[in-house]
């Protein structure tokens, strides 16, 4: 078993992931924590994973009409994804700015949106982490197609 302070957050992000009902499946991998988007069309899904020492969260899919359904809310509403997920954030009782979020396609071709989770300390950090995970869910959920295409707006 793994004992590492990064398995132990993505353990106790994992344990309250399941407990929200939100996510199709989550694996709980060496590494990250994977939980699938609930109801979207395509492959989807949600990530937070110990990269080189630091946290970050994503959200991931290969299909790319799926990522473009996301941009395409993205430029008609004119809202930038960092100020959707501090809105999410917020409601979940955190207050502070959303790293820059990149958005690319990787070298598997899964078009990805991820930022850092911001450091502190202890297990603070998994309560944190948690909020970026379930910030990024709702933020996502409300774009393009990954909630199923109904019209969030």
């Amino acid at each position: 078993m793994n004992d590492s302070p990064a398995h132990a957050i993505l353990q106790f992000v994992s344990d309250n992931a399941g407990a929200r009902g939100v996510f199709a499946k989550i694996d709980l991998l060496a590494d990250r924590i994977r939980c699938h988007a609930k109801d979207c069309p395509e492959p989807a899904w949600y990530e937070l994973a110990d990269f080189e020492g630091r946290l970050v969260v994503r959200f991931a899919t290969p299909d790319r009409w799926l990522s473009e359904s996301i941009e395409s809310d993205l430029m008609h509403f004119g809202d930038p994804i960092e100020e959707l997920i501090e809105e999410e954030l917020a409601e979940l009782g955190w207050r502070g700015k959303v790293p820059v979020v990149k958005h690319f396609r990787d070298d598997a071709k899964l078009y990805t949106f991820e930022n850092v989770v911001p450091t502190v300390e202890g297990m603070e950090q998994a309560e944190i982490a948690a909020k970026f995970l379930f910030a990024y869910e709702a933020a996502f959920r409300a774009l393009g197609d990954v909630g199923g295409g109904e019209d969030a707006a």
